[in-house]
């Protein structure tokens, strides 16, 4: 068993959250972990990169070769477009619609979602949405978690258990807005792809 995930955004999305939530629900299942972030945060809206990989066998490098990553995710479709190269031929790319226009030059939003829709394997959502329908805006990242579940090999009750465990400090309400949230994901997913 082996997964190379890439997870792009900007700083403030929930990008560590993603990686965190997963590597937790890997790592209690017994599998190994390396994961490795490449951020901006010290500046909210930086560009950040995070290389996830899960594996049954050791795992000698944190970094995942352009080219070869199993999926990429991001909540945020121009970090999805940049990260694209590192997908392998028949990888997936999943990407969020809601725009963090932190450049000045930022492309043109109908055409960079038409890219990224254009491409094989890829599902384009509007996870924002989604989220606020199942009770919190805050739980875009959870959508997203959701979306890419079903290409994790991970049973969905580990990723539930280490979500309700993530979040049981802030009380019921808000760990149940956030399972909806990650259904709703992988309900999206299920049905594209």
């Amino acid at each position: 068993m082996k997964n190379d995930i890439i997870l792009a955004g900007v700083g403030g999305q929930g990008i560590l959250t993603i990686a965190t939530i997963v590597g937790q629900a890997a790592v209690s299942r017994g599998l190994h972990v390396k994961q490795s972030e490449v951020h901006g945060m010290a500046q909210r809206g930086g560009a950040v990169v995070a290389h996830l990989r899960l594996s049954s066998a050791l795992i000698y490098s944190d970094l995942i070769a352009p080219g070869s990553a199993d999926v990429v995710l991001s909540v945020e479709p121009m970090e999805a477009l940049r990260q694209a190269h590192n997908l392998r031929p028949d990888g997936v790319l999943l990407a969020n619609t809601e725009a963090v226009r932190n450049i000045a030059d930022y492309p043109d939003e109908a055409a960079l979602l038409a890219e990224l829709r254009s491409r094989p394997n890829s599902l384009v959502i509007d996870a924002g949405a989604m989220a606020k329908e199942c009770g919190s805006a805050k739980a875009m990242n959870i959508v997203m978690l959701g979306a890419l579940s079903p290409f994790l090999d991970l049973p969905e009750e580990a990723l539930t258990g280490t979500i309700q465990q993530a979040f049981a400090r802030k009380g019921d309400e808000v760990v149940t807005a956030n399972l909806r949230a990650f259904a709703a994901g992988r309900a999206a997913a299920a049905a594209v792809l």
